[in-house]
């Protein structure tokens, strides 16, 4: 059983981060985003802690961009959440990506 689940997580995640690769919105790309914002969410927290660090300061690092990076992990889950629930419904319009800053996260920046 815990060698299906392993099996079974590891293609979600090569499946997710293959997901940039299909062309134009459609449900599976829906889908595929919603599990790459799942699967990357925890980054978040790291990366708000380090890019409020590197223009604040250390201690900024370690309160406001932890509270910042904390936000962004929630968002991400959260919104990855509903893409993965609803991937088959055309919501929003024409399955396009509720977060843009970025669609997928580390991509782009």
């Amino acid at each position: 059983m815990k060698k299906n689940i392993a099996i079974l997580l590891v293609l979600v995640l090569v499946l997710s981060f293959a997901a940039p690769a299909f062309a134009g919105n459609n449900a599976l790309t829906k889908l595929g985003r919603g599990v790459a914002n799942v699967l990357t969410s925890p980054v978040a927290l790291g990366r708000g802690i380090t890019e409020c660090e590197k223009k604040d300061g250390i201690l900024a690092g370690l309160t406001v961009g932890a509270l910042n990076g904390t936000f962004n992990v929630l968002k991400r889950i959260v919104v990855g959440t509903y893409e993965i629930v609803t991937f088959p419904i055309p919501l929003p319009q024409g399955y396009d990506p509720i977060l843009t800053d970025p669609e997928y996260f580390m991509s782009g920046e």
